[in-house]
């Protein structure tokens, strides 16, 4: 009999910070390093323009889902006081080059 075992990496949701025009993008992902690069190469249409970005929060989730209503909720009060509390609560910059 064979196993198959499978690994289940944890979305990670994350909010980018354009340096361009100081707005945000709001996603999740499985490799925050990798989708960073990713949008800075330009390969994801709502971004390219706007380029660089960094991250500037993220939050591991349970699962897919999680992260899915997560990402609703954020972008639900985007730009509200609601939004602002959640950046000040745990403010994190990465960027593609390191």
């Amino acid at each position: 009999m064979r196993i198959i075992a499978y690994i289940v990496i944890p979305p990670i949701l994350y909010i980018l910070r354009s340096l361009k025009d100081k707005r945000y993008y709001v996603g999740y992902c499985s490799d925050l390093q990798t989708r960073l690069k990713y949008h800075n190469e330009g390969h994801v249409p709502s971004t390219k323009n706007r380029r660089p970005l960094v991250i500037i929060y993220f939050e591991q989730r349970r699962s897919k889902i999680e992260a899915i209503r997560r990402e609703k909720e954020i972008k639900s009060y985007k730009g509200g006081n609601a939004f602002k509390k959640l950046l000040m609560s745990e403010k994190t910059e990465y960027s593609s080059d390191g």
